[in-house]
């Protein structure tokens, strides 16, 4: 079914929150934390007056939100919501998304479909406010748990906008945690971007969760976090296992160019990746044999499209705001494919950790270091 375009000039944490409400998001609870406030601000202003308050275009239900004394509260407070069947979300950066990680860590063992939309910041510690891409692990893997979570990196701001609703929708289908992680660069940039609304067709109801509607009798649901046998843990994470490596397959997503003749590949994600695919274009004007590979969801990581885009290659070359986040991640799937066409592929670095990098510092980059 086509939409409606409705194509505007905005910043990016405003689009961001639009995304939310285009999603049928109702709830939000959160902190105010740079780079990411705006989104709670255009919540505030979307929700209107708290005593009558605007109500969602999709569910009809009045629009909520919550400032909380902290990310920790904000975190808790969101994961009840979704308990009682709302779609709510919160968004925090850097200090704010290492306090929330107990909530998250919550909501992954307890497999409740809270969205995050997390913009990243630079460490050491609150260090910059002003772009990173040196959350990915955090966000990725943090907490106590085995990353049962799925993370989108969106690398412009129209991808902010789809994929923020694409979240809502993936974590109350598959009941995972589920994170769109931008950085400082995205939420403060503005650019055109198209406010479509979503397709009724993609569109995932949210239930009560606490409570069985299966027939005339609803029955409440005892949801268990608190375990005193390891062998009862251990059936559990085995279970959820099972249940992402096959969820994985239909949630994972990639994207490629140029790969057909490529002799090496260029893999990055986020806005780092804009940049990426800007100078593969101008390299193979020049005549390099370059490709281009990059995760649209670090978790789950595509696999299957990341073999197909590294088998061949004579070198693998990470482009990253962070030193390894992402090649990591990459590094460890490869290593798992058990795929022995892809043990001799060398691998190049360019890291510069909480820097943004252009086009040209790419171009330059593999002039000098890639034959």
């Amino acid at each position: 079914m086509p939409q409606k375009e409705n194509r505007q000039f905005l910043q990016g944490n405003v689009v961001a929150a639009h995304a939310a409400l285009a999603a049928g998001a109702t709830h939000f609870y959160g902190y105010p934390i740079t780079p990411s406030s705006e989104i709670l601000e255009t919540w505030v202003n979307l929700v209107g007056d708290p005593a009558k308050p605007n109500k969602s275009p999709v569910t009809k239900e009045p629009l909520q939100y919550l400032q909380c004394e902290d990310e920790m509260t904000s975190g808790f407070a969101m994961i009840g919501s979704c308990l009682a069947g709302k779609k709510a979300f919160t968004t925090t950066a850097g200090p704010g998304n290492i306090l929330m990680q107990d909530a998250f860590s919550a909501a992954e063992a307890l497999r409740i479909p809270t969205v995050a939309l997390i913009m990243q910041r630079g460490g050491l510690s609150t260090s910059t406010v002003i772009y990173s891409q040196e959350e990915v692990t955090l966000t990725c893997l943090g907490g106590n748990g085995e990353g049962f979570r799925v993370v989108y990196s969106p690398h412009n701001i129209q991808e902010l906008y789809d994929y923020t609703i694409k979240a809502f929708n993936t974590a109350w289908k598959y009941r995972y945690p589920t994170f769109v992680l931008g950085d400082g660069y995205q939420g403060k940039m503005h650019g055109e971007v198209n406010l479509h609304t979503m397709d009724p067709k993609s569109y995932v109801k949210p239930k009560p969760i606490l409570l069985s509607n299966k027939g005339k009798n609803k029955k409440s649901v005892n949801l268990r976090n608190c375990y005193d046998q390891e062998e009862e843990i251990y059936e559990i994470i085995e279970k959820y296992r099972k249940d992402f490596a096959r969820d994985s397959k239909k949630i994972a997503e990639s994207e490629s160019l140029f790969l057909d003749d490529a002799e090496s590949v260029i893999i990055s994600h986020g806005i780092v990746s804009t940049a990426a695919k800007e100078a593969v274009g101008r390299l193979r004007k020049h005549g390099q044999k370059i490709g281009f590979w990059r995760p649209i969801t670090l978790r789950p990581i595509d696999l299957p499209g990341l073999l197909k885009a590294v088998k061949g290659k004579k070198e693998i070359i990470y482009i990253e705001s962070a030193l390894g986040q992402l090649s990591r991640l990459i590094n460890d799937e490869l290593m798992s494919s058990n795929d022995n066409r892809v043990r001799n592929v060398r691998i190049k670095t360019m890291f510069k950790p909480a820097l943004g990098i252009s086009p040209r510092d790419i171009t330059d980059f593999i002039s000098k270091n890639v034959s």
